[in-house]
């Protein structure tokens, strides 16, 4: 309880900006929580589906994985269903590989949706915590501009401490949403390498199962 009642003077004692910062901090985390349930999500169905699928490109049955890709949803089906769209009718790997490459394009923005405010969400922090003590010495400044001479330097003293709280507030409001911020930014990275790396074996399958084709001819 007194950890918690020095947390509550702490922040009393920063004045009207500690306010702002705690809303920029709390719509910080709500968008990070949301983002890290949504790639987690993303990142598992993918591993599932790519479970699924890998044996069937393997084993050149195509049409079954067209059928498994087109009954999901997951990001990665998104992206080889085209592929695989683009196989059954031109069997060209360019033409299937660009396919692809035009789904990654729609499905990167998706995973990279809202992360970078995060990382904006942390630098309003820090300059709302500055700006905050810079407001607070001004205030100082001025009171003790008009203040008993044997007591501005005790007024002085305290109102600058009071002042810092609010740049200590916002740095420890913006280091948590940067470390979030770089988690996220890798996740996303993961995810994406974790599509091209499927993307390239899908199309080797297609390949060889093609000149397995022209052999057997």
């Amino acid at each position: 309880m007194g950890s918690l009642y020095s947390l509550v003077e702490f922040f009393q004692k920063g004045g009207m900006f500690m306010y702002p910062i705690l809303i920029v901090f709390s719509v910080g985390m709500a968008i990070a929580v949301e983002r890290w349930i949504q790639l987690n999500r993303i990142r598992s169905e993918n591993r599932k589906m790519w479970t699924l699928l890998h044996p069937m490109l393997v084993e050149g049955e195509f049409d079954k994985a067209r059928e498994a890709v087109n009954d999901d949803k997951s990001t990665i089906s998104q992206m080889l269903g085209m592929g695989l769209a683009r196989q059954g009718a031109v069997r060209r790997r360019e033409d299937i590989e660009i396919a692809m490459e035009e789904s990654m394009m729609e499905i990167i923005p998706q995973l990279e949706k809202r992360t970078p405010y995060i990382g904006l969400l942390s630098n309003i922090a820090t300059l709302l915590g500055l700006l905050g003590t810079i407001m607070g010495l001004i205030e100082a400044f001025t009171a003790v501009a008009n203040a008993n001479p044997a007591e501005k330097a005790d007024l002085l003293s305290a109102s600058i401490s009071v002042a810092m709280n609010t740049t200590a507030f916002g740095l420890m409001a913006a280091i948590p949403l940067l470390l979030i911020h770089a988690k996220l930014s890798s996740t996303t990275g993961q995810i994406v390498d974790s599509l091209e790396m499927a993307s390239v074996k899908a199309l080797n399958s297609i390949s060889n199962s093609a000149k397995r084709q022209f052999q057997a001819s």
